[in-house]
């Protein structure tokens, strides 16, 4: 069977095949819209319908996203489960906005990854293995936490820690692991992960900042020390 081109699709179906075509930002709001919704009413397809509801808001997302579930019903074709629908992906997008605003912090010396992270770390009885994802900023964008394990030795697997560095689209890592017996000074596996972590990053362009190692009450930093 012949492929349809796309004036030839029915214009309901034309904003799925048009994202799976051309990508989402090839929509239009109405177009998104409509994809939520899903149909339109007799006489009237989703994306004609959902157009009809964003010029009366204005053409603005701000203003549909003050309608209530009752405001929307007032559409024919569109019911409570199709409001809702609408309603939650207005206020994700909102969500998405206020993160976005929030600064991340910039660990951009042992000082500041200290003081951001040993919450996480401090009061643990057992040892654990962290990577802090950066941007070329320096700003946090992800920790992911990589193992855990006993009083002196946590498993790590570096394929998993570039794998996560990948997704985060990260530029450069921070490597944090906690000593509960309070000895701050890095054993010899220690070391020998350091140096396993930064050949393997330094391949894939990924650069490692630092590695801290934290007590409960201070922290021993590889790049101070001269070890990165």
């Amino acid at each position: 069977m012949d492929k349809l081109v796309i004036r030839e699709w029915a214009e309901e179906d034309r904003p799925r095949e048009k994202l799976l075509e051309r990508g989402r930002r090839a929509l239009s709001n109405a177009e998104l819209l409509a994809i939520l919704i899903g149909s339109g009413s007799p006489g009237e397809t989703s994306v004609e319908l959902c157009r009809r509801i964003l010029n009366d808001s204005k053409n603005n997302l701000s203003d549909l996203s003050r309608k209530d579930v009752s405001q929307l019903c007032q559409y024919k074709g569109i019911g409570e489960a199709k409001a809702i629908s609408i309603i939650a992906a207005l206020e994700l997008g909102r969500r998405r906005k206020e993160e976005g605003e929030q600064d991340s912090p910039v660990l951009n010396s042992s000082k500041r990854a200290y003081d951001y992270f040993r919450s996480y770390l401090q009061d643990l009885p057992h040892e654990e293995f962290w990577v802090i994802y950066l941007n070329t900023a320096c700003k946090v964008v992800h920790e992911q936490l990589i193992g855990s394990g006993g009083n002196d030795f946590t498993p790590v697997d570096v394929r998993i820690i570039l794998r996560h560095a990948l997704q985060a689209n990260s530029s450069s890592i921070i490597l944090a692991h906690n000593h509960p017996s309070g000895t701050l000074s890095p054993s010899k596996a220690d070391k020998d992960l350091t140096d396993k972590v930064y050949e393997a990053a330094r391949i894939m362009d990924i650069r490692v900042n630092d590695h801290l190692i934290f007590t409960d009450s201070s922290y021993y930093s590889f790049r101070d020390e001269g070890l990165l």
